[in-house]
C-alpha cells in the first residue's frame, strides 16, 4: 500500500486513538499497526504452521537489507545485522590493525556507545582526542584542527542525541577522504528522519538502531561496511554464519564471506528483522524527502515558538542543514513539567536536565501547539 498523506500515516498508530501526544522518538518509537499485523503473522507461523520458517528469515533478511540499502544508498550486501550500536562500534574498533600512537577523533557530546569501544583501545596505545562542542554544536573546523598524520579514524553521530545538532556529514566526509581517514557515523538519531547518503558523503562505516526514528523493535541494529574498509579489517570475532560454506557444518573451512554478512556471526533477532523490514517499507512508500521536510518543519516551528515564549533552545539561530528531529531546551523545574505533561498524555524525555522534544514526521503542528500552550502557562 502507498501512503500519500500524514493522515494516512497517523491511521497506522494505535496510540493516537487514546489521546496521546508522543514526542519521544529519540528514545523509542511507537509500533505501527503494520508491524503488529506482520508480527501476528510471524507468531502464527512459529506456533502453528511453518514452525521452522527459515524461508521467512531469508525473505525478511534480504528485504530488510534491500530497504536499508535504499535508505542509505548502498548495495544490500554492504549491510548486515547486529544486536546494538555498542557492539557494532566494537566490531569496527576491534577489527582494525591499530598501531601504538594511532589517533581517533571523537567529541564531547557523543552517546557512550560511540565512545567506550574506542576508549578501550587506549590499552593498545591508541590516542583518543575529544573535540569540545561550542554551545551544543560540533564545528568541523575544530575537528580539522585535531587531524594529524597519525589520525586513523573519526567517529561521530549524524545527529547528537542531547542537542539534536546534525553534522554536515558530506563536508566531514570530504575532509576524511582527503586525509585518508576512516569515517564512521552513528545514524541512530538520524536515519528514518533525515536523508543520509553513504556514497555521496564518503562514509566508510555506519551503525544505527531500528527502535528509535525507524520505529522498529529493540535489540536489532544494522551496520554498513564499505568494501575497501572491509578489506582492511581483520575480523576479531567469527561464527558459523561468517564463512562462505556455512551449511557444510562439519567442513570447518574458515574462508570468510567477502560481504558485510561476514560480521553476522550467528543467529540474530529475526522478529526484529521482520519488524524493521515492515517499518522501512512504510518510510520508503511515503518518501524520505517528504519525511525529512515534515521533520524539519516541526523542528523549525518548535524552535521559533519557544523563542517567542522567551525560551532559548540549544539550536536557536542554527541553519536548517544542522537541524534534526530533536529540539532541546533548558527549563526550570523540568522534571515537574514532564510529570505534569505525562498526566495529560504528552510524552517526551529529559536529557542532561533539559527538555528534549523529538516529534516525528507524522506529528502535527496542532499537537505541538497543545504542548506550547501548556508550556506557556508553566513559564508565566
Amino acid at each position: 500500500m502507498i501512503y500519500n498523506t500524514i493522515e494516512d500515516i497517523r491511521k497506522l498508530f494505535p496510540y493516537l486513538d487514546h489521546g496521546k501526544i508522543y514526542f519521544n522518538h529519540a528514545s523509542i518509537g511507537p509500533l505501527s499497526r503494520l508491524i503488529m499485523s506482520r508480527l501476528n503473522e510471524y507468531m502464527y507461523e512459529r506456533s502453528t504452521t511453518n514452525i521452522k520458517n527459515f524461508d521467512t528469515f531469508v525473505a525478511s533478511d534480504l528485504g530488510g537489507r534491500e530497504k536499508l540499502g535504499q535508505l542509505l544508498n548502498c548495495k544490500p550486501d554492504r549491510i548486515t545485522w547486529i544486536d546494538n550500536v555498542s557492539n557494532g562500534m566494537n566490531v569496527l574498533a576491534n577489527s582494525l590493525p591499530w598501531q601504538k600512537g594511532d589517533e581517533i577523533i571523537l567529541n564531547d557530546l557523543e552517546f557512550p556507545a560511540n565512545v567506550y569501544p574506542y576508549l578501550n583501545l587506549q590499552k593498545k596505545g591508541v590516542v583518543v582526542k575529544f573535540v569540545k562542542n561550542v554551545n551544543g554544536k560540533i564545528e568541523i573546523e575544530d575537528i580539522k584542527k585535531e587531524i594529524t598524520q597519525k589520525t586513523k579514524l573519526i567517529s561521530i553521530s549524524f545527529v547528537q542525541f542531547l542537542t539534536g545538532f546534525r553534522i554536515d556529514v558530506e563536508e566531514l566526509g570530504k575532509v576524511c577522504k582527503e586525509n585518508n581517514i576512516i569515517f564512521s557515523v552513528d545514524t541512530i538519531q538520524g536515519a528514518g528522519a533525515i536523508n543520509i547518503d553513504v556514497q555521496k558523503c564518503n562514509i566508510n562505516f555506519v551503525c544505527g538502531g531500528t527502535q528509535k526514528w525507524l520505529m522498529g523493535l529493540q535489540g536489532l541494529s544494522y551496520m554498513y561496511i564499505e568494501e575497501s574498509l572491509q578489506a582492511k579489517m581483520i575480523q576479531a570475532n567469527v561464527g558459523w554464519l561468517s564463512v562462505t560454506d556455512y551449511w557444510n557444518l562439519l567442513n570447518y573451512d574458515l574462508t570468510l564471506k567477502d560481504d558485510a554478512s561476514s560480521f553476522m556471526n550467528g543467529s540474530v533477532n529475526l522478529i526484529g528483522i521482520v519488524a524493521a523490514e515492515t517499518s522501512l517499507g512504510m518510510f520508503l512508500d511515503f518518501g524520505m524527502d517528504k519525511v525529512e521536510n515534515y521533520v524539519l518543519r516541526n523542528s523549525k516551528y518548535l524552535i521559533s515558538k519557544l523563542v517567542d515564549l522567551g525560551i532559548n533552545p540549544i539550536l536557536k539561530d542554527t541553519e536548517e542543514k544542522n537541524l534534526s528531529g530533536i529540539v532541546t531546551f533548558p527549563l526550570a523545574n523540568a522534571e515537574y513539567f514532564q510529570s505534569e505533561m505525562e498526566k495529560k498524555n504528552i510524552i517526551f524525555e529529559l536529557r542532561g536536565g533539559m527538555v528534549r522534544l523529538a516529534p516525528h514526521f507524522y506529528n502535527t503542528i496542532e499537537e505541538i501547539d497543545i504542548l506550547l500552550k501548556e508550556l506557556e502557562r508553566f513559564v508565566k
